[in-house]
Formats: structure tokens, C-alpha cells, sequence
């Protein structure tokens, strides 16, 4: 409880899904965990899909009786304004951010966890703990665990926070309205996307980019732009912005996540796709790993479980990133050619699915692509030259 002294507890700031998650998972195995957050359970603006991958391996997030809306289909937007859906082969259920961080929390303290609705101003290092500090009270603890955002205050104390390069600027509005298909639309000339991620009883609408290269307000524009071309009324709706990490390959490379008593997961440590900008699997995953080593009393070996398990593909997306979103193929920028090859291929088709639903790894993409390679081209051959589904699939929009 606030004010209590514990040398041996762990101190968690940030209530999020990473921080929770860790919560419970240190709390099951019998450790003293403190968990702070001054917000708790409350509405965030990034999408929150979790996709088959992650409801596979936590499955009591499919199995919990809350809110969610099941996605069935996925429709991907050219700048072009040329279009193309396709069913997803698993649903990604998306969840509002205040249900999943309230179910995770919940359970946090059903495993044993303390959660302490108070803000931490303050760390100080000993030689054999932290000192922390928040606006009422002081708690004396053997570890502290960040989980607290990308630009959270205790970065700079800790270690280097993350430059322009390596962030992204998200904003967005919540739309009234349901659906089972989200929608993704790229942009020319921007590094990165509009979404349409619908939730039980609304649109999370959204835009990212690079935050050297824009502003919010410029992505504003961009972004209501797009939303009047779907004929979404966003004017009285509730407008958000957020910084999200998007780490260049160099900088997941020297990631650095922990120290002397303390780590980071999730987006405090930078852990978020760089292509997708997805974070809600690797915020979980770094935070079960960390619980590992620390149950383990091994607190050194979260970096290399890292190494082992999330960065490669992540420091491969962020290599791919760039060639995504600026590069050409075929005398085409990829973007429209990826429309092109998912409308006119049905292997390549498939390949989408699998990304989009996270059973596909990047890992083995750039292999199962120069395999099917063929086939994809002779499959949009033979669409281009009258096949039905090249006909049918696509219609232009209104870019934004």
C-alpha cells in the first residue's frame, strides 16, 4: 500500500497492457509487485486489434467475456484511390483500450498485484534499490519496470530517449458507427497510413507518419481529407494525438532496454513495428519476457530474449519500411503494386491474410515471396488480361 516499505518488491510505472500483463504475470509467481499508473483503465487512441497471433498465445483474452468487435475482412486503399478487399483467414478482434486495459488490469489484481492509482514523479538509485517518489507518497523497491509510453519522463533519466527519427505522430477522431471490415489507406508521399479500425460501438480513425517529416496538423488535414471521401462525419467527434515509436534498424540493433535494476518494455523501449506501427503484441511479449528473467532471478537475460524473439523481425521491418512506403517495383511505387498483386493474385492474396492476422512472420516472407513469386505473376497475368477478379475487385476512390 502507499507509504509501505519492501526491498524486494518490483515497482511497475505505466497501467497499460504491457505493465499489467507483467503485473500479473511476476504476481503469480509469489513476487511483491507494485503496479502505478494515474489514470488506470482509460480510452486511447490507437486501434486495438490483436490479431490471431496474440489471441493465440494469450488466449484468455479470446475467451473473456467483454466487448470486442470481431474484423472479418480487411480492405487495403491505394493512393491511387484503387481499392481491394479480402477476407482475413483468422479475425482480428479489436477492443476498445479502456476494456483491454481494464481486463488486464483486473486481472492484475486478482494474481495478487497492488495497483496504486498515483502518478510517480521520481526515482533515485541506491546501491541496492530505487527510492521512488510519486505526488503523495515514497516506496523503497528492489526493481522498476517502465512501461509508461515512448516519451515517458524517466527515459532521459535512464538511458537516451528516442530522436525525431525514431517516432511517429499518430491523430485520429472517434467515429460513431459499426463494422466488421477495417480499412487501410496509403498515401503518397507520406510514411505511413489512414485506418479505419472499427470497435463495438465506434471508428477508431486514425493517421500515422513520421514525425520528421510531419506535424499534427498536417496529418489533420490529410486525415479529414480521407474521412470525407469515406463520408464519415468527423466534426463533432473527439480528436486525439499521440507519439509512437517507429525505431530505424540501427536503432533496434543498440536497443538499449535495461540496466542496474531497472527495464523497459513496449513502447517505453521503442518496441513497435515499424511498417505496421502495431505495438500491442510486443508491448505483451517484451513484458511476459522481462517477467521471465525476473522470476528466473536472471533480470541480465531480458535483452537477449529480446534478441531471440522480437528483434530480428522487427529490425527486418524497419529494413523493409522505407522500400514500402518510397520505393518503386516494376515501374510502379509499391504501394499501388501491392493493391494490384492482392486484387489480381490470389497467392499473393493469401500472403496478405497471413500478414494481417500475424501468422505470416516477416521472417519468412521475403522466402515465401521469391518462392510464389511466378505464380503470383502469372495469376495477374492472367487477371490483367480479362480474368474476372481483375474487373471486379477494384474501384477508385478519392484519395486523401
Amino acid at each position: 500500500m502507499p507509504g509501505s516499505r519492501d526491498a524486494d518488491a518490483i515497482a511497475i510505472v505505466g497501467g497499460g497492457p504491457a505493465g499489467a500483463l507483467a503485473a500479473a504475470s511476476l504476481a503469480q509467481a509469489d513476487r511483491r509487485v507494485f503496479l502505478f499508473d494515474e489514470k488506470l483503465a482509460w480510452e486511447k487512441p490507437c486501434g486495438g486489434g490483436l490479431t490471431h497471433k496474440a489471441l493465440e498465445h494469450w488466449p484468455f483474452l479470446r475467451q473473456a467475456v467483454v466487448d470486442r468487435n470481431w474484423v472479418t475482412e480487411c480492405e487495403l486503399i491505394a493512393p491511387s484511390g484503387h481499392r481491394v478487399s479480402f477476407p482475413l483467414a483468422h479475425p482480428i478482434a479489436i477492443f476498445s483500450r479502456c476494456v483491454l486495459n481494464g481486463l488486464l488490469l483486473d486481472r492484475a489484481a486478482r494474481c495478487g498485484a497492488e495497483i496504486i492509482r498515483d502518478r510517480i514523479v521520481g526515482l533515485e538509485r541506491t546501491a541496492n534499490h530505487w527510492q521512488i517518489r510519486s505526488r503523495r507518497s515514497s516506496w523503497k523497491v528492489a526493481y522498476v519496470l517502465i512501461a509508461a509510453g515512448a516519451r515517458n519522463p524517466f527515459r532521459r533519466r535512464l538511458c537516451q530517449p528516442l530522436p525525431p527519427q525514431d517516432l511517429m505522430i499518430t491523430a485520429g477522431y472517434y467515429i460513431p458507427g459499426r463494422s466488421s471490415v477495417m480499412r487501410i489507406q496509403f498515401l503518397a508521399n507520406v510514411h505511413g497510413y489512414v485506418w479505419l479500425f472499427p470497435r463495438t460501438d465506434h471508428l477508431s480513425a486514425g493517421i500515422c507518419g513520421r514525425m520528421q517529416q510531419n506535424s499534427a496538423a498536417k496529418l489533420r488535414k490529410i486525415l479529414e481529407r480521407s474521412l470525407a471521401s469515406f463520408d464519415l462525419d468527423y466534426k463533432n467527434c473527439a480528436f486525439y494525438s499521440h507519439l509512437l515509436p517507429s525505431p530505424r534498424a540501427e536503432t533496434l540493433h543498440a536497443l538499449a532496454v535495461s540496466g542496474d535494476g531497472w527495464a523497459m518494455v513496449g513502447d517505453a523501449a521503442g518496441l513497435v513495428d515499424p511498417l505496421t506501427g502495431e505495438g500491442l503484441y510486443y508491448a505483451m511479449y517484451s513484458a511476459e519476457l522481462l517477467s521471465q528473467a525476473l522470476v528466473n532471478h536472471q533480470p541480465d537475460r531480458y535483452p537477449d530474449l529480446l534478441r531471440q524473439h522480437c528483434l530480428p523481425g522487427l529490425e527486418l521491418a524497419a529494413k523493409m519500411s522505407d522500400r514500402f512506403y518510397a520505393g518503386r517495383w516494376m515501374g510502379e511505387s509499391v504501394l499501388e503494386r501491392t493493391i494490384q498483386f492482392t486484387t489480381r493474385s490470389p497467392s499473393f492474396r493469401r500472403l496478405m491474410s497471413e500478414l494481417f492476422d500475424g501468422t505470416e512472420p516477416y521472417l519468412n516472407l521475403r522466402r515465401r515471396i521469391y518462392r510464389t513469386l511466378p505464380a503470383m505473376l502469372f495469376e495477374s497475368l492472367v487477371s490483367r488480361c480479362g480474368g474476372r477478379a481483375g474487373r471486379t475487385a477494384t474501384a477508385p476512390i478519392a484519395a486523401g
